[in-house]
């Protein structure tokens, strides 16, 4: 059986993303390996993680990259939108390190990404289904079909979701809420253990449902 590896939020993790990867038996050619988003701001190495994925990118025949709110943040600073919200959010480190000036018009703030950087932050995706499980960022407004979630939601939504046991029909995996260990409910697993503030940096085994941390 094929299985799925999900790791949760990096924030610039890059030491620890490395450790992770060394120890999470991934088969590189039938097994998934998927990332619930928030892979920069906050930490040192942002853009490091991002080059460091779109090389496993290059290594495994199967990995999925979500958008995280800090991604969605990010994308749109780029384009001159909700600038404060982001560089008050942990962004000052990402526009550093691509030498991004606020003064900067959106298609100048564009070109100082790399070429393989701009690809990927355009290509994440808000979610991934498969026929067990749902994979979300943030997680999902109960009651709503998936297809019809906003993107805020996707992307920000904490309590109502968290508190929910409402069946979404399928497992629901998710990251972007902090604890100090992997939330496990009928309904959710929640897999951001706090990387960036000192916790651990998480994986999670389906169908098995094991973990593993770094």
């Amino acid at each position: 059986m094929n299985k799925i590896f999900a790791i949760g939020d990096i924030h610039g993790s890059l030491t620890k993303l490395r450790q992770l990867m060394e120890i999470i038996p991934i088969d590189r050619k039938n097994d998934t390996l998927l990332f619930i988003g928030d892979y920069i701001d906050r930490g040192k190495s942002g853009t490091a993680v991002v080059d460091y994925i779109i090389d496993i990118r290059k290594e495994l025949k199967k990995v999925i990259c979500l958008m995280g709110n800090h991604e969605h943040m990010f994308l749109r600073y780029l384009e001159g939108i909700a600038e404060d919200l982001y560089l008050q959010n942990g962004g000052i480190a990402t526009v550093s390190a691509y030498d991004i000036r606020r003064s900067d018009p959106p298609d100048l703030r564009k070109s100082t990404l790399p070429e393989e950087h701009a690809l990927f932050f355009f290509s994440l995706l808000t979610y991934y289904e498969t026929p067990d499980y749902i994979f979300v960022h943030a997680g999902l407004k109960p009651g709503v079909p998936v297809a019809q979630q906003t993107t805020y939601d996707l992307m920000w939504i904490r309590q109502e979701f968290i508190a929910s046991a409402y069946d979404f029909g399928k497992l629901v995996v998710f990251g972007h809420t902090p604890m100090p260990q992997p939330l496990i409910m009928p309904n959710k697993i929640g897999i951001d253990t706090g990387a960036v503030f000192g916790g651990k940096l998480t994986c999670l085994e389906l169908p098995d449902k094991k973990f593993y941390q770094v």
